[in-house]
């Protein structure tokens, strides 16, 4: 921890809570977990450089896609500090740790597919990289996506499957538009 986020007031840590990182998405929305919450894990990020990678995303990957398709999209995954993402058995080198990632499923609202949001995104908006999550050959259970504030994205498009054992593997789907 910084020692500047170990001297923010309570004040000061709530209006970072409530602060909009988009027109139509908070940081709130980018912390929440069930998952830290049931295990007492403080999922607070406390550099600003995270905060940023957090907006870069917010500004170029997800405000577009909610103006396109100009309903709400869920965020089930967005920041997730060192200890949430070791408690959830995420990836070593998660970006979501960097504030570079976030988890979106449109299918809770039912009025656009996840396909549709992966397709979307590939087409029309750079990212760095992309992961269909499951599902089925027709919609992805939800949408991984990172993007690289001030870096290289490399369009990747990857495919979560698992193999006979359960062990997660992915699959290249797609080369750089």
């Amino acid at each position: 921890m910084t020692e500047e986020a170990k001297s923010l007031t309570p004040a000061d840590q709530d209006y970072q809570i409530k602060m909009k990182l988009s027109k139509n998405l908070s940081l709130s929305e980018c912390l929440k977990s069930k998952t830290a919450t049931r295990l007492g894990i403080n999922n607070e990020p406390h550099d600003d450089w995270v905060v940023e990678n957090l907006q870069a995303i917010a500004e170029n990957v997800f405000q577009p896609c909610r103006d396109h398709f100009g309903v709400p999209i869920y965020v089930s995954s967005g920041y997730r500090s060192p200890d949430l993402n070791r408690a959830i058995g995420g990836s070593k080198r998660s970006q979501h740790m960097e504030g570079r990632a976030l988890d979106l499923d449109c299918d809770v609202y039912g009025v656009i597919t996840n396909a549709e949001l992966f397709n979307y995104i590939r087409e029309n908006l750079e990212f760095d990289q992309m992961v269909w999550e499951f599902g089925d050959e027709d919609n992805p259970d939800w949408v991984h996506v990172s993007y690289v504030h001030g870096g290289t994205n490399r369009k990747r498009c990857l495919r979560a499957c698992r193999d006979d054992e359960g062990k997660v593997y992915y699959q290249v789907m797609y080369k750089q538009l």
